[in-house]
């Protein structure tokens, strides 16, 4: 198995289990702490998610630690024309709810952004570019 190969299965396998504690705090978050009076604890239990977002922040930080420079540079480059992306589209759409489009949710940005990366770097790897 080549050390690419290795250092991806240790990241995927990071990245399920900080993905099971966001999905299992997301929902007890939304089911108990949705119906609950407003106050600390209901903000505190509603963020709750967030713990499970800082074990995917660890498991992004390790991999990019693990990776060569080449792929550090890669992905890097990946990252900028996803945010490029993002950061276009989000302008244009801030234009249109200035024509009376529906605001959209932050969650909106951060799923573009994520999008825009995946496919960026899909394409490049496809054109072999």
């Amino acid at each position: 198995m080549t050390y690419e190969k290795k250092i991806a299965r240790t990241y995927y396998a990071e990245m399920a289990g900080s993905l099971a504690v966001y999905c299992v705090l997301i929902v007890l978050a939304l089911r108990i702490g949705k119906p609950m009076p407003d106050g600390a604890a209901r903000t505190l239990l509603l963020v709750s998610p967030m713990a499970g977002f800082v074990l995917m922040l660890w498991a992004i930080v390790r991999q990019v630690a693990r990776m060569d420079e080449y792929l550090r540079i890669r992905l890097l480059e990946n990252i900028a024309i996803g945010a490029a992306i993002t950061a276009g589209l989000s302008f244009t759409y801030g234009f249109l709810e200035t024509a009376g489009y529906p605001q959209l949710s932050m969650f909106t940005v951060w799923c573009l952004l994520a999008g825009a990366t995946g496919i960026t770097q899909l394409a490049r790897k496809v054109l072999g570019r």
